[in-house]
């Protein structure tokens, strides 16, 4: 990393956009805008939870609060925090009901991260927030495929799936769906993750342990959720029990030396995203978020948006802030945009074209 500037230069957002980069950690379904949710909605004739002009409210406290819908029907309010948000993400990703809905969803996401300069992205789909395609996950990871092929001819980012399990899910489920993926091999599935909230759940490495066995053998990618809100306990599980290649997260690796020192040896990529952690009370501002140290110890890290639509952020914005909060001059952006090339699940010719135009975009930008 370069010297450090000064914290109050910021690297501007149209900079930034210049430079070709990958995103690794990013949700779909924390991707939708808000006038994808009132079109689904009007579409699939359900009622709001809430004012249209909240549903993405971060309040004080960089607390992620949203409306819910309960069992019985009504709604309420959902408590601050990743569980609620989890929630948020369910009642959304059950608008989309159609084939066409799936993929168009998929295209408005290829178009935003072109938007903010991204060439390459392995979104993570966790189909147990579409509730419209429980039994039918395959199909859905098919619409997606259709509507990131459309973009790809389009000339937008091009978009791989990492199919992720959630925490929640029993172990026979999560291996006879790894089987299917493995059997079926279907378009731009590349990777199996597996996310959901680490402090509920506990640690489910034992469990979910075969099913990326399966995936391992089955040539499939593997990426974990990790070392977010639970402590370093659940990066060492992703690593020794899952045969994790990245951590989506893993910031609570800073508390661990010796896992440090691991991550540097394995050559294993953090992805981070410090707005997200600070919105959902992981740390209380960016000042205190452990990126940079993580990066003085050695660790390969991404920076990331994770949740963009609901947090009110888009990449640029973040990389943008990382400037300001952490004094990051744009030659060190750059090294994060060369980072998540290296990083992502891409194919090789696509790693080294992209490769070379970040080199050459840099060169002409720090000119």
């Amino acid at each position: 990393m370069s010297e450090q500037q000064p914290a109050s230069v910021r690297v501007d957002e149209q900079a930034i956009r210049a430079l070709p980069k990958a995103e690794l950690h990013i949700h779909l379904e924390g991707t939708f805008s808000l006038i994808d949710l009132l079109t689904l909605a009007r579409e699939s004739g359900a009622d709001l939870p809430g004012p249209a002009a909240t549903l993405f409210d971060v309040a004080t406290h960089h607390e992620f609060t949203m409306p819910e819908v309960t069992t019985g029907g009504g709604t309420g309010v959902g408590k601050a925090g990743l569980s609620g948000f989890l929630r948020f993400l369910d009642w959304q990703c059950g608008l989309v009901r159609t084939r066409e809905q799936a993929a168009r969803t998929a295209y408005s996401f290829a178009a935003r991260q072109s938007a903010s300069g991204i060439r390459y992205s392995d979104v993570i789909v966790n189909p147990t927030h579409w509730n419209a395609w429980h039994g039918r996950e395959l199909e859905l990871v098919d619409a997606l495929a259709a509507g990131f092929d459309a973009a790809e001819q389009d000339g937008l980012c091009v978009v791989n799936i990492a199919y992720s399990l959630l925490r929640g899910q029993d172990a026979v489920e999560a291996e006879d769906i790894v089987r299917s993926l493995v059997a079926t091999r279907p378009r731009r599935v590349v990777a199996l993750s597996i996310d959901g909230d680490e402090k509920t759940t506990g640690r489910t490495g034992v469990k979910f342990q075969e099913a990326f066995r399966i995936a391992a053998a089955g040539g499939l990618h593997r990426t974990v959720h990790a070392g977010e809100s639970s402590g370093p306990d659940g990066v060492w599980d992703a690593l020794d029990l899952l045969g994790a290649e990245r951590i989506d997260h893993g910031i609570r690796a800073v508390e661990d030396p010796a896992l440090i020192g691991r991550l540097v040896a394995d050559g294993i990529t953090l992805n981070v995203c410090p707005r997200s952690n600070v919105a959902l009370g992981l740390y209380p501002s960016w000042s205190a978020h452990p990126l940079p140290r993580l990066l003085d110890a050695g660790v390969s890290v991404t920076l990331n948006t994770d949740d963009p639509s609901p947090l009110g952020t888009t990449l640029e914005a973040d990389w943008s802030a990382a400037s300001v909060e952490f004094g990051y001059s744009l030659v060190d952006l750059a090294g994060f945009a060369a980072r998540s090339i290296t990083a992502s699940f891409a194919d090789d010719d696509l790693k080294r074209r992209l490769s070379d135009e970040l080199v050459a975009a840099t060169s002409e930008l720090v000119a």
